[in-house]
């Protein structure tokens, strides 16, 4: 494919524009806290749109639209009971303790409520978390310039071979965003997550208005798929009924409580845009401001899946299979190459399962669907917006990498004492090696045929069981550090015990688990990851009670702005009732459960 000057022009435009807010926000990132925490002075609104856009990587563009082509709109449960529930929680109840603690990570919250040890766990995990998220992304972008042949021609004109163009697209995006953050700091990142999130709104939109014209509408989707595909909540009484895998209890347990609010409510990546908000009150809006697009981005990114499985599936075949069910062996529909075709390995080949099924590669839904609809121009601004989302997943791991490194481990176990601009330059340090790590990591990606599958498996073994510990440390004054620490090194351990011993269907023993034995198979990846993270949040949440309670409870009085129960509630009085948190949390929360009913 050629691009025409028009669509170079967007893009060049684009990132001339990106690393200009990186350079404009070096002039201000002076000290740490500038550096670090954007010095704590950012309006909500900022913080908001900064807040859901830090997870509007590749995880969320490409990998919710793959979701949408592999499991329908119940992809659409990650937003409204995967998302929006634990986003008001945190808003209502859990920013008063982050904010107002002054902890500058969350894992230096751990330290305050907790000790060192349980800090210096949650340290390295989620250190090694963002560098894998960070890499999902870079793999995705690379993979984009690959299938879209963005860059054939020029290598063709000096004499590169094609298969070197996934490698150098890495490059390219690992030496944007190290330029912009290693420069701005997490000023420069949260006002490009603002922008990117504009572009992502202004590039999708035209998309999905195509796609349905094309498809016939919503009528036309439904017409055309399995009613599977179609409905959020039908057939979640078995995991053979629904695309998911998953049965209610396992949706709800799994991603609706131990995911959602271990993502939402203890991810530094999406924490620290909240840090950044100027006072309190602007910290506790940051997520429910964030809450109100995040209801309608199923809409823009999930759908264009859908509406390319409509497309793909011909007449003949429009019943989509179930899990566990034969996928068919080749793509069928029109005389157009399939918008989601098979999986091929390095030689082109087509990628098979364990029963010799050929394996769909449904991240190429979203770039096949720009490539079908989008003329020159509009394909620029397209590209841009997957270019938007892919810089901000990226830029928002690592801005949270190089926080925790920083204050989480380097000062606290390797120079404990020393300038504040030292540890600046260490913090810039720390956006080049991680960078270089998630490069590595964006090879890992390649083993997955739907990034969003990997994603929910590493917040199973992370996010999961420091939600527990998070969870019983603010509402339970009874609970230790030794208990705390217990109960993480547990429950990570659980996550790791479960996935060795278990394997989705067709999958082969490896990377997607089994890699002990196969004791039990689940209908799907996602399924799997579900139940890993309940079976670790409940192992944590467990043997941390356990241990506190046969260890010394600590002092309270060192708990007053830690825990619920010890610390004085906020006054609102200067703030008009419809302005108040739970006021707006409630209004947000009848919006989920409105389209959960309308999609049911």
């Amino acid at each position: 494919m050629r691009l025409g000057a028009i669509d170079w022009a967007v893009i060049a435009l684009y990132t001339a524009f990106v690393l200009g807010i990186g350079v404009l926000a070096s002039r201000r990132s002076k000290t740490g806290s500038d550096f670090f925490l954007a010095g704590r002075s950012l309006p909500a609104w900022v913080c908001g749109l900064a807040f859901m856009s830090a997870n509007l990587g590749a995880q969320e563009v490409i990998g919710m639209g793959a979701s949408g082509a592999k499991y329908g709109i119940a992809t659409a449960h990650f937003y409204w009971i995967g998302a929006i529930p634990a986003m008001v929680f945190m808003g209502v109840m859990m920013m008063p303790f982050y904010y107002g603690s002054k902890a500058r990570s969350a894992p230096e919250y751990l330290r305050l409520r907790f000790d060192e040890k349980t800090r210096a766990f949650n340290a390295v995990s989620f250190a090694l978390m963002t560098v894998l998220s960070s890499g999902i992304s870079m793999y995705a972008l690379a993979k984009l310039i690959q299938v879209m042949h963005l860059l054939d021609a020029p290598f063709a004109a000096i004499g590169l071979p094609s298969q070197a163009i996934f490698h150098v697209a890495i490059l390219i995006s690992a030496v944007i965003v190290l330029v912009y953050i290693y420069s701005g700091g997490l000023k420069g990142a949260i006002y490009n997550e603002v922008l990117q999130f504009f572009l992502i709104c202004a590039g999708f939109a035209p998309l999905v208005f195509l796609g349905l014209k094309a498809v016939g509408g919503w009528g036309g989707v439904k017409a055309s798929l399995d009613a599977s595909y179609v409905h959020a909540w039908r057939g979640m009484q078995r995991p053979q009924t629904n695309r998911l895998g998953v049965d209610a209890f396992g949706l709800v347990a799994g991603l609706g409580f131990v995911q959602s609010f271990g993502y939402w409510c203890t991810d530094f990546l999406i924490v620290q845009r909240a840090f950044a908000a100027r006072d309190m009150s602007a910290a506790r809006r940051t997520p429910l401001i964030a809450a109100v697009p995040k209801m309608l981005f199923p809409f823009l990114v999930i759908l264009p899946g859908i509406i390319a499985m409509a497309l793909t599936a011909s007449p003949a075949a429009t019943t989509a299979q179930l899990p566990g069910q034969s996928t068919p062996s080749s793509a069928a529909g029109t005389a157009a190459a399939p918008l989601v075709p098979p999986k091929v390995d390095a030689l082109g080949r087509p990628v098979r399962d364990a029963k010799g099924s050929p394996v769909l590669d449904y991240d190429l839904a979203i770039p096949n669907m720009l490539l079908r609809f989008f003329p020159p121009g509009l394909l620029g601004l397209g590209l841009t917006a997957l270019l938007a989302s892919f810089m901000s997943g990226m830029a928002g791991n690592v801005t949270a990498f190089n926080t925790v490194w920083t204050y989480d481990i380097y000062q606290a176990y390797i120079r404990k004492t020393a300038s504040d601009q030292h540890y600046v330059h260490v913090g810039r340090l720390a956006t080049f090696f991680g960078v270089l790590a998630s490069i590595a990591a964006a090879y890992l990606a390649s083993a997955f045929n739907n990034i969003m599958d990997l994603l929910q498996l590493v917040f199973a073994f992370v996010n999961a069981p420091v939600f527990a510990t998070f969870l019983l440390g603010m509402f339970w004054r009874r609970t230790t550090g030794h208990g705390a620490f217990a109960g993480l090194v547990a429950g990570t351990a659980a996550a790791t015990l479960h996935h060795g011993l278990t394997l989705p269907a067709a999958a082969q023993a490896g990377i997607k688990g089994g890699w002990i034995m196969v004791v039990h198979s689940y209908p799907t990846e996602m399924a799997q990851n579900f139940w890993t993270a309940i079976w670790s949040f409940s192992v944590c949440f467990v043997v941390t009670v356990i241990v506190s309670l046969a260890t010394r409870a600590p002092d309270p009085a060192r708990l007053v702005g830690l825990v619920r129960s010890l610390t004085p509630a906020l006054a609102e009085t200067d703030t008009a009732w419809w302005a108040r948190p739970a006021v707006l949390g409630g209004l947000v929360l009848a919006g989920a459960v409105l389209l959960n009913i309308v999609f049911f």
